[in-house]
């Protein structure tokens, strides 16, 4: 099991992650629309802008102000 940080002190666990993707897509942004009305979205960006969006496998999507790039590389550390 291992973690990687995605920004500001939060840290997602690296066996969970399903996919990391730019929030930018209209897919994407739905998919965050639905979520957060089921309560399923976990913002760790501490208000800064969302650069990147980790799918979990539980169905939750952690919002995070790093890079999708940067997050890449730590995952796959």
């Amino acid at each position: 099991m291992g973690v990687v940080n995605i920004g500001f002190g939060n840290f997602v666990n690296t066996d969970r992650i399903v996919a990391i993707v730019n929030p930018a897509s209209a897919p994407i942004k739905r998919l965050r629309e639905q979520l957060e009305k089921e309560g399923k979205v976990i913002d760790a960006t501490q208000g800064r802008k969302t650069r990147a969006i980790v799918i979990m496998d539980s169905g939750h999507v952690v919002l995070s102000g790093i890079a999708v790039n940067t997050l890449a590389e730590r995952v796959g550390q």
